[in-house]
């Protein structure tokens, strides 16, 4: 059976895309620890990130620098913080977080609340930030 990931890609899902490359996809998280937190997941569907061929490893990782970096132009963070987790969903995938201080990547956190209309919004300003082209 597909990954929820894997039905996202696939369009099966709606989500709010960010990014798209021939190898990787990149949205943002239904339950952000901060605006604009990111996943950007393999469209290969593996449960490690280290499962995965050199060229999708690169991929993915290039794709996370371009979300890293429109991050950083729209919204006021001090830091980009990566994680690597997978206990939640078994298909590899890399959490893009803008964060202000080290507390703002713990994932026992409370989640943030944002309407659909937000998070359309805040995928559109980075989108429109991204110094990669999207497929």
């Amino acid at each position: 059976m597909a990954s929820i990931f894997s039905r996202i890609i696939a369009g099966e899902v709606p989500c709010h895309k960010v990014a798209e490359t021939e190898r990787a996809f990149a949205f943002l998280d239904i339950r952000p620890l901060t605006q604009g937190h990111t996943l950007v997941v393999p469209k290969v569907e593996v449960d490690s990130l280290f499962e995965l061929s050199e060229e999708d490893y690169q991929a993915v990782f290039d794709l996370v620098r371009a979300v890293a970096e429109a991050q950083k132009a729209v919204i006021p963070c001090n830091r980009i913080g990566l994680s690597v987790l997978g206990f939640e969903v078994p298909h590899a995938h890399v959490h893009v977080v803008p964060l202000r201080s080290e507390a703002d990547l713990n994932f026992a956190n409370p989640k943030l609340q944002l309407e659909p209309e937000e998070f359309a919004e805040l995928a559109q300003r980075l989108q429109s930030a991204l110094a990669v082209p999207s497929i």
